[in-house]
């Protein structure tokens, strides 16, 4: 898959869990972002038995921003949705992610 200019969201969570509802609340919400916001979306799965699921924001070759973590609870996929949402928002404001910056209406505007 090509890098689009505007990041990529990043899920990480143990392939054990990969099955459970919650992980499947936060890569869905994961994913209707990234789409959203067209960004490219990836799960990556460790082997270890890591409880919490995170999600990151990459953008280019800069080290990953954490942008939830779901603290091994269960979250509703609009509940997940809505934190992404938010903390992407906040991420439009610093000058490193300036492609961000360009979406922020349309993050905003899908409540």
């Amino acid at each position: 898959m090509l890098e689009n200019s505007n990041g990529k969201l990043l899920v990480y969570a143990s392939g054990f869990i990969s099955s459970e509802k919650r992980f499947s609340s936060v890569s869905d919400a994961a994913e209707k972002i990234a789409k959203l916001l067209s960004l490219n979306f990836e799960v990556v799965t460790c082997e270890e038995e890591v409880a919490p699921i995170y999600v990151y924001y990459k953008n280019g070759e800069e080290d990953p921003v954490p942008i939830y973590c779901d603290k091994g609870e269960k979250a509703s996929l609009k509940e997940v949705y809505s934190a992404l949402r938010s903390m992407m928002f906040v991420l439009s404001f610093h000058p490193r992610y300036s492609a961000l910056k360009q979406m922020r209406k349309r993050i905003m505007r899908f409540s």
